[in-house]
Parts: C-alpha cells; structure tokens; sequence
C-alpha cells in the first residue's frame, strides 16, 4: 500500500496530497501548516489519524489501487 498524506489548509481552503511528511515541508513553511516537521514527525500518524493545527488537518492514509489482471 502506499501513504498519502492530506493536508487541508483551513484559512487557505485548499487540500494537498503528499507521499511523506518530509515532501510536506519541501513544500509549505512550518507556520503555513502550524505545526514543526519534528513535532509531526514524533505525532505517530497511523493510517486514518488525524493531527489538527491552527491552521491544517493533516490525515495519513493510504492509495487504493486496482490490482493488474493479466
């Protein structure tokens, strides 16, 4: 299976798909998400955990795929 990282800026309105927490911050800055890379690093996402900041929604999950049938 393969994460996917959603992170919904609130003030902004808009939704953002990521593959890692690093990308996340290749990206936006600290204070655009509210949160630091290490505090989210050490937060322990799992698969359908939510982390609410004052300014995101940032829910891991993971890509449904289709199976290849040959």
């Amino acid at each position: 299976m393969t994460k996917v990282i959603h992170v919904h800026l609130i003030y902004e309105k808009k939704n953002l798909y990521f593959g890692s927490i690093s990308a996340i911050f290749d990206t936006l800055t600290e204070s655009e998400v509210g949160i630091t890379k290490s505090s989210l690093l050490h937060a322990g996402l799992t698969d359908g955990a939510v982390k609410y900041t004052k300014r995101a929604m940032i829910i891991q999950s993971h890509l449904i795929k289709t199976t290849r049938k040959v």
